[in-house]
């Protein structure tokens, strides 16, 4: 017996096996022909693409991008960044965090609880690189109360989602 009851939020972003199996493949390749992709997950091409036009349209797949290694590029160092301000109005929150967004060396940037208010990470080519990056650009930002820097020695993981 079939039952009749609506659709809520939670059934618009239910992911079978498939799906799950086609975003695997999309974030190991996401380059991968239709072919390819449903020869690794079982399905015909044409599912496959309705499949992952359905992800774009419920926003599951955001973009499609290119990992480039960054010290290939000459940026050798990644500074973790603690820092707190000194308001927490949504005026210098919002103020903060677009100015963060026009520096191009910060990768990402949190908002957090704890003792610090912001967790950043950087990309520099080295320290005096990172020094220049305080003094020039920063420490230039108004409402910064406090600041404490880590150097990432090993990147010992990196991972985008946990796909189960």
């Amino acid at each position: 017996m079939k039952t009749n009851r609506s659709k809520s939020k939670e059934d618009e972003y239910f992911l079978d096996k498939f799906d799950m199996q086609i975003l695997r493949v999309l974030l190991d390749d996401s380059r991968k022909p239709l072919q390819q992709i449903g020869a690794e997950v079982g399905l015909s091409p044409t599912s496959c693409w309705t499949r992952i036009k359905k992800l774009e349209a419920q926003g599951v797949i955001k973009r499609y991008t290119v990992d480039v290694d960054a010290a290939k590029l000459g940026y050798q160092d990644s500074v973790i960044v603690q820092l707190t301000l000194e308001s927490h109005s949504d005026e210098t929150l919002y103020e903060f965090g677009r100015v963060l967004a026009t520096i191009p060396e910060i990768q990402e940037a949190y908002l957090v609880s704890g003792d610090y208010d912001y967790y950043i990470r950087i990309a520099v080519r080295d320290t005096r690189d990172y020094e220049r990056l305080l003094r020039e650009k920063l420490y230039k930002i108004p409402g910064i109360r406090h600041s404490q820097s880590h150097f990432v020695l090993r990147v010992l993981k990196e991972a985008t989602v946990p796909l189960m």
